[in-house]
């Protein structure tokens, strides 16, 4: 009932008093009861209507992926995306989920690279990285957060899903963001069925963060600023750092089997695969075909589907995660 049916019916109930106290009692009573019903009939009719419209919405995400291929877990936590038996160009795509540009590049051409594997016409390597681990929170803990909850993502069979969900929500460069109880929700989300295990993962790389981009990365720094020079820094990656860490008194140990440090791992990888010359991995988002390192074109679906017009069949330089490797990575 509105603001201005409340006043007219007031009205009216003030001047059935005046001729009947019995009268205005009993309208009273029926304009309460009618008002109740006329709660109840908004909140359940508006209750249905949302609920609908969220079932819609949960369906229409859903059909955006149905027709994609087989994504394969690799055992250094990358996601293959292709159908089976595919002979085309690889496609590696190194992003990291706080990397504004990133985002953009996924919202340019991420659809194309869907739909390309899709049709059998190129093998999709999907390679998180995490280019800020070293930079001060918040920026490290969103990229390590968001990375390592995709990485639980592939677990369940749902990367892309997920990948997609993330960077629709990247938060702003140094705002806090990827909260544990955000990124659990987007896991339901995008149709992970085991959510206990999910956020099981979730919370426990989530403590992982916060020990590394708290005390630890700080002690492991500042003692490796004592060791060496600033030009030996710059030429060491961040695996190396903390492996002199672990035999000089800084103990990483909390690393070992997390979500957290496959990502640390898989960027110290890419900088060794991809070290010098026109092809040399200097940021994110990077993106080669057939170990060809493309420029501007990666940012224009069109520019992707020509590069893999013009390239032969590739192939993929990791293997499938066998389902045995699985407790490898159990955090302790």
């Amino acid at each position: 009932m509105g603001k201005a049916s409340r006043q007219s019916s007031r009205e009216r109930l003030r001047e059935e008093r005046q001729k009947s106290a019995q009268r205005a009692k009993r309208n009273k009573v029926l304009a309460v009861a009618g008002a109740a019903l006329a709660v109840i009939v908004l909140i359940v009719g508006g209750g249905y209507l949302y609920l609908s419209s969220e079932r819609r919405a949960e369906q229409e995400f859903a059909d955006q992926y149905a027709s994609l291929p087989p994504q394969a877990l690799q055992d250094d936590g990358s996601v293959v995306l292709a159908r089976e038996g595919a002979s085309a160009p690889v496609v590696e795509v190194y992003a990291d989920y706080q990397c504004p540009a990133c985002r953009q590049f996924e919202i340019a051409s991420g659809p194309t690279l869907q739909r390309l594997a899709t049709e059998g016409r190129a093998i999709v390597h999907y390679r998180p990285v995490s280019i800020f681990a070293q930079q001060p929170a918040p920026l490290s803990a969103n990229s390590l957060r968001g990375g390592a909850a995709a990485r639980a993502a592939a677990d369940q069979g749902k990367y892309v899903e997920y990948n997609d969900i993330l960077f629709d929500n990247q938060p702003a460069e140094g705002s806090a963001g990827f909260s544990a109880s955000d990124l659990k929700q987007w896991g339901k989300d995008a149709g992970i069925e085991d959510t206990a295990a999910f956020d099981e993962r979730v919370d426990s790389e989530n403590d992982v963060v916060e020990r590394f981009t708290g005390s630890y990365s700080q002690e492991l720094i500042s003692r490796a600023q004592e060791a060496f020079s600033a030009e030996q820094l710059q030429g060491m990656s961040l695996s190396e750092i903390i492996a002199w860490g672990n035999d000089n008194g800084v103990d990483g140990s909390f690393l070992d089997g997390t979500y957290v440090n496959e990502l640390i791992q898989a960027t110290a990888a890419v900088g060794a695969k991809y070290s010098s010359g026109a092809d040399k991995f200097d940021s994110t988002p990077s993106v080669y075909v057939d170990g060809a390192k493309l420029g501007n074109d990666a940012f224009s679906g069109n520019g992707i589907e020509k590069a893999v017009e013009s390239a032969g069949p590739g192939e993929v330089d990791t293997r499938p995660l066998a389902a045995d490797d699985s407790a490898v990575t159990e955090v302790p």
